[in-house]
């Protein structure tokens, strides 16, 4: 599952030794992930099915060469590859008005649900050696709100960029015994790490599952995951979510002209599915070089590891070896920590808090700038490089963040370095 491609379509690659078959599946599934969906009443009839309302009109749109996306530098800025998730109160439930994500844009007839716009708050800072740095903190301001306004009673909202994907089908392909294995939510060894799972509902099977995709591990396979991102973002609705997007404030969406229900089969759902598990990770570069080697040590060093592990192995998947016993090294262990206040939106996810977050797979992060020509990290893009990304680490990894705090600028590259080559 690795490919050696490390142009800016490094994160578009199926692995060398696949076999024709199956590049037939990545070759086919790719397809549906670029498509510009279209007006049901207009549109080609395989594209059929966008909106009424929605974020984007195809998965690449956001998920730039199957990267990550870009937040506005400013509120002048159109949000076109980011989003803003809502909740109507502290529970977590969606807004009365607007649902559970604000959706911009929308089809003739039908008004949009408004406008997002980005403001930063800067916050200044100073490592041991006296070298200066700053943070922007990203606020979101919502006008032109076209179904009333948002709930009275306490509206919380998390702004989230897109990520890469890249190595999705080695994480399903984790067992749950070895994702059990990493958590330790009392921190019975009291080194300050209590990583835990969030157990979300498996629609399918009407059972509850260990979530393993998504900010906040909020989903449990890429079949829901995909399903449901082309339900929210795009506005098309599958075997899972066989219902359009729209609140029962939004009479336009409810009655505007719908393809027919669902819009994506399932035979096109399972091609997807196929595609995304197929997508291979680009491998290390220089990873021996002596100063990769020097920041390796220092991640090491600051207790990184702890939350970004880097290498674990995947189970068995029937008639799917590719990914099937596989030594992987995606530095994550898809549990929840508490990353402290600075990253906290308050908003709940199932069993994750406000302050709780997925440890984000580092594998091919060295690459972004290469494939998306920005380094936007942290779940809001809100990180402009790797320093600030660690700066910003709080709650469980605050050691963590005081031990770089504290690094000479060499050691600080050195670090660099090290993230860089992953």
């Amino acid at each position: 599952m690795t490919s050696y491609n490390f142009t800016s379509k490094a994160y578009l690659q199926f692995p060398a030794q696949l076999p024709l078959s199956k590049i037939s599946d990545f070759t086919v599934g790719q397809s549906i992930f670029d498509v510009a969906w279209e007006n049901s009443s207009t549109g080609q009839l395989d594209r059929r099915g966008l909106g009424p309302i929605f974020n984007a009109n195809s998965c690449l749109a956001c998920h730039v060469g199957n990267g990550i996306g870009r937040v506005p530098s400013g509120p002048t800025e159109t949000m076109l590859t980011a989003l803003v998730r809502l909740s109507g109160n502290s529970n977590g439930s969606p807004d009365t008005n607007y649902g559970g994500q604000f959706q911009p844009f929308s089809l003739s007839g039908v008004p949009a649900e408004g406008k997002a716009s980005i403001n930063y708050t800067q916050i200044n800072g100073s490592f041991q050696d006296g070298t200066t740095f700053t943070l922007r903190k990203p606020s979101v301001e919502f006008s032109n709100l076209n179904y009333g306004p948002l709930d009275a009673n306490g509206e919380i909202y998390s702004l989230r960029n897109t990520s890469k994907v890249i190595g999705m089908g080695l994480l399903e392909a984790l067992s749950d015994t070895t994702i059990l294995s990493l958590q330790d939510p009392s921190d019975s060894n009291s080194d300050g790490i209590s990583g835990r799972i969030n157990l979300v509902p498996d629609i399918e099977s009407g059972t509850e599952k260990i979530g393993r995709f998504g900010w906040k591990a909020n989903e449990p396979n890429l079949k829901q995951q995909g399903s449901r991102a082309f339900l929210e973002d795009i506005g098309v609705t599958s075997p899972l979510f066989t219902s359009k997007n729209c609140t029962s404030a939004q009479t336009a969406c409810l009655s505007s002209v719908h393809g027919n229900l669902p819009e994506l089969s399932q035979t096109k759902i399972d091609i997807m599915v196929k595609y995304m598990r197929l997508i291979a990770v680009p491998a290390r570069r220089t990873a021996s070089s002596p100063d990769v080697l020097a920041g390796k040590k220092i991640f090491f060093q600051a207790g990184c590891t702890s939350c970004h592990i880097p290498k674990l192995k995947t189970g068995t998947i029937a008639g799917s070896p590719e990914i099937s016993e596989q030594t992987i090294r995606p530095y994550t262990d898809l549990l929840l920590h508490d990353m402290g206040e600075g990253l906290a939106d308050g908003r709940p996810d199932h069993l994750a808090s406000g302050k709780e977050w997925r440890t984000a797979p580092l594998w091919g992060i060295g690459l972004v700038s290469t494939v998306n020509g920005t380094l936007q990290l942290l779940h809001d893009g809100r990180a402009e490089t790797f320093i600030e990304a660690v700066l910003w680490h709080g709650g469980e990894a605050e050691k963590s963040k005081q031990y770089v705090l504290k690094l000479s600028e060499t050691d600080r590259e050195y670090l660099i370095k090290f993230l860089e080559s992953l």
